[in-house]
């Protein structure tokens, strides 16, 4: 078995970029919403059964124009899991919002839908749910609070690219939702994003934000004679040769997933017998939802314990990381927030967790060896 280093990640290639790339060089035509922008949106509307998709120039940004196509402003507050990247609040406070943040059900590490509800105030404005490692939030009990209480539920399923909530693919239960292409995604182009609406209402204004506050969209489709600027916005399109990239991707995407979540299988039966001794603990994927093998972590018992770990395994040529640093806890976090409730485990088992390596390719011989040598630390 080659010892090299094992990297945390490797970004995709699937062998068909360049061939799209030159593509698109020979046509000429680099600027957004070209032939592979038209393609890429296709293939996500057609696999996911989303009423609108339009691809953006990052995650990040399609959370930015959820902001904006709700309105919203200062006073308002959006509640969501503090265990999740920093673009998840950005998007509202931008905007003005106060966020509330709330506990993680410690099992998925994904917001708890039974406090939800209690963090409800006359200043909520929306819901957003963070579907961690690409396993699905219970979108059930959060979309019923949202209907209750006539709440926007938006889903931030930037890991969640083709898992299932009961047999519906994430990103088209809520009124909106995110995808991301970053490098560090199953489905990537280095940088890039995908915007789901599955609201119609939404449709019409999303694209004329997406294009510089301008009706080009309808004008390009023949709709209009003329287009102009008829409301404010930004460039949030991406250009031809990043969307040429991730279409290559997706033509494959199945197979992508496929291949992850043997790898995901494969580490949780190496490792569940350190789960069953009580040495750590593993992910646990509720029966109704099907995840997409983002990626894979375990739990130590403590902060030390992981640190330890971690030190141990990148000595012996295995990256390993730590995730997010909870936003509540952060400098930001507590100037644009407030904590709702307990923080009975999102600071605890943040602390406790670390991911393993995991991308499309991982050798079963690499993944042998990184639960070897877990082993190996536990049993010194």
């Amino acid at each position: 078995m080659d010892k090299s280093r094992i990297a945390f990640n490797r970004p995709c290639v699937t062998g068909k970029e360049i061939e799209y790339i030159k593509d698109v060089i020979a046509k000429g035509k680099f600027s957004g919403d070209n032939d592979y922008t038209k393609k890429c949106n296709s293939w996500i509307e057609n696999k996911l059964g989303c009423r609108k998709v339009l691809l953006t120039t990052s995650g990040t940004h399609a959370l930015d124009m959820m902001a904006i196509l709700i309105g919203i402003k200062p006073g308002d507050e959006v509640i969501m899991p503090s265990f999740t990247f920093s673009s998840t609040a950005n998007a509202f406070v931008l905007r003005g919002a106060k966020i509330v943040f709330v506990d993680v059900n410690p099992d998925t590490m994904n917001i708890d839908e039974a406090i939800v509800e209690k963090a409800v105030t006359e200043k909520t404005k929306a819901i957003v749910a963070v579907h961690y490692a690409g396993v699905p939030c219970e979108m059930d009990t959060i979309l019923s609070i949202g209907e209750k209480h006539h709440l926007y539920v938006f889903e931030d399923a930037a890991q969640a690219i083709l898992s299932k909530h009961k047999g519906r693919f994430a990103g088209t239960l809520g009124n909106m939702a995110a995808l991301s292409f970053h490098e560090t995604k199953n489905i990537q182009c280095g940088e890039g994003g995908a915007l789901l609406i599955n609201d119609p209402d939404f449709i019409e204004r999303a694209e004329i934000i997406r294009e510089k506050g301008t009706d080009r969209s309808r004008f390009f489709r023949g709709e209009i004679n003329k287009y102009g600027w008829v409301d404010f916005g930004s460039s949030y399109l991406p250009g031809e040769l990043s969307a040429a990239f991730l279409f290559a991707q997706l033509e494959i995407a199945e197979e992508i997933i496929t291949d992850r979540l043997e790898s995901w299988k494969a580490y949780y039966m190496g490792l569940n017998s350190l789960q069953v001794e009580g040495l750590i603990q593993l992910a646990k994927i509720p029966e109704y939802m099907s995840h997409n093998g983002h990626l894979f972590y375990i739990k130590t018992r403590d902060l030390s314990e992981r640190t330890s770990l971690q030190k141990y395994l990148n000595e012996n040529n295995i990256n390993c990381v730590f995730h997010y640093i909870p936003l509540h806890s952060s400098r930001a976090g507590k100037k644009y927030g407030r904590f709702y409730g307990d923080d009975s485990f999102t600071t605890s088992d943040s602390e406790r967790l670390l991911r393993l390596p995991m991308w499309y390719g991982l050798k079963s011989d690499q993944i042998a060896h990184v639960c070897e040598m877990i082993k190996k630390f536990y049993n010194k």
